[in-house]
């Protein structure tokens, strides 16, 4: 594959992925791939109701048919049939946030802008005190937020690989809901780590705060 068409195909699939589990995303950027519908001028020639029932059940898989066949259009127009390459002009895309535009850059273009930070990475940098707001010591309030107050300490060879490491750490021990606390390995050194407690009476585990040494 061209590399020009290899990078659309990279920001078809980020576009997808937003708010839709792995294998999900990963079903439905294989079906765009067995159609031959990766690259700006097929989509751009594609049917939308086509596209549609070909990426759901990706979540929002509507208003992502419609964001591709935008996308596609303009990277045909601006670009040849390929995509921009600085996170500014990614961020004009319809669809295209901080996270999905530094993913896009890392994997597309191997030019590493910034760290993705996505729910889970935003969630447990918060949870660890990692960041905080400019100026404040309160938590940040969004993946943006996070994204530059982390980058201000984190080294930049570490930018790329906290990402996945973060991602598969929330998925499996710091979950949104019920963290796994007793499983975790850093918990003692985690100001929000809570410990499961339960009792006969009670419907439902309770979490209270670990005591700290």
């Amino acid at each position: 594959m061209h590399y020009h068409l290899r990078r659309f195909a990279v920001l078809a699939s980020s576009l997808l992925s937003s708010q839709t589990k792995e294998h999900v995303t990963r079903g439905a950027t294989q079906r765009l791939h067995e159609n031959s519908l990766l690259t700006a001028d097929a989509i751009n020639k594609a049917d939308e109701e086509t596209i549609k029932k070909l990426i759901y059940p990706v979540g929002f898989y509507t208003r992502k048919a419609s964001n591709l066949k935008k996308i596609a259009n303009i990277c045909l127009i601006k670009y040849d049939g390929d995509i921009p390459d600085s996170v500014e002009e990614l961020l004009l895309l319809p669809g295209v946030g901080p996270k999905i535009a530094h993913l896009v850059m890392i994997v597309g273009w191997n030019n590493v802008q910034g760290i993705c930070v996505d729910t889970h990475v935003h969630r447990i940098c918060n949870r660890l005190g990692w960041v905080s707001r400019s100026g404040t010591k309160q938590k940040t309030l969004t993946p943006e937020e996070t994204r530059k107050a982390l980058q201000r300490w984190l080294p930049r060879e570490e930018w790329v690989p906290i990402n996945p490491l973060l991602v598969g750490f929330g998925r499996k021990i710091c979950t949104p809901l019920r963290p796994h606390c007793g499983e975790c390995s850093v918990s003692r050194f985690c100001p929000s780590a809570y410990k499961e407690t339960s009792s006969p009476s009670s419907k439902s585990n309770k979490f209270t705060p670990n005591k700290k040494p």
